[in-house]
């Protein structure tokens, strides 16, 4: 794929990652939605956001909802920069919020915390993809 088209792909994911923020913050605000609908659109959108540089790098995407996992595939550079979120618990959302099962629901502070986590890898991972486009013009 050329860079011109990794940057337009690296861009849609960005838009769907955004989409999906704006929807988890949305749901903040309900009283009438299961908070872990927007623990589940917070993984999403960070989800998204990491495989954007993935993407603009012209890395291979994995599949998985695994967002640790995801940011082992980035350069060291961008990878720190993800090493103090905690990835490990909002990457639980990705199957915990859709499935019944023998844990917790999702209580409103813990979809706080997943769209806290979510719009800070977005901003990150924004910021790298402004930051490659600059250098490479």
């Amino acid at each position: 794929m050329s860079e011109l088209s990794n940057r337009q792909l690296a861009l849609r994911w960005l838009e769907y990652a955004r989409n999906d923020l704006h929807a988890a913050s949305v749901i903040l605000s309900r009283d009438d939605v299961a908070p872990r609908t927007a623990c589940f659109l917070a993984q999403q959108s960070a989800e998204k956001a990491l495989k954007a540089i993935l993407v603009l790098k012209g890395l291979n995407v994995i599949k998985t909802h695994d967002l640790d996992a995801i940011t082992e595939k980035l350069p060291e550079n961008e990878s720190a920069a993800f090493e103090s979120l905690d990835l490990t618990w909002l990457t639980e959302w990705s199957v915990e919020s859709r499935y019944p099962g023998d844990w917790p629901e999702a209580s409103s502070e813990d979809a706080k915390k997943a769209v806290t986590i979510a719009t800070q890898v977005l901003d990150a991972s924004t910021s790298f993809f402004w930051q490659m486009i600059e250098t490479t013009n």
